[in-house]
């Protein structure tokens, strides 16, 4: 189910999609919107998301890592 919202335009782009929507092939004015604000919403996940994959990279560089063949280091395990 759609969730009802306003929103603020600039006056000319709303002239613009009035005069445009039909020629485009958009049932309606609403959908066009929708159209609109999806493909924002798309673009700003895939920026917020490389925005996050940043900063976990930075993070995993920045610690220190632990030897975890420490323990059995310079053993001889064809002899065992």
């Amino acid at each position: 189910m759609l969730t009802q919202t306003k929103i603020q335009i600039d006056p000319k782009d709303y002239e613009f999609i009035k005069k445009v929507y039909k020629d485009l092939r958009y049932r309606s004015l609403s959908e066009y919107m929708r159209e609109a604000v999806n493909a924002k919403v798309r673009e700003d996940r895939k920026r917020l998301r490389e925005l996050k994959r940043m900063t976990a990279m930075e993070v995993i560089g920045r610690t220190p890592y632990d030897n975890l063949f420490e323990s059995i280091e310079g053993e001889n395990f064809e002899n065992r």
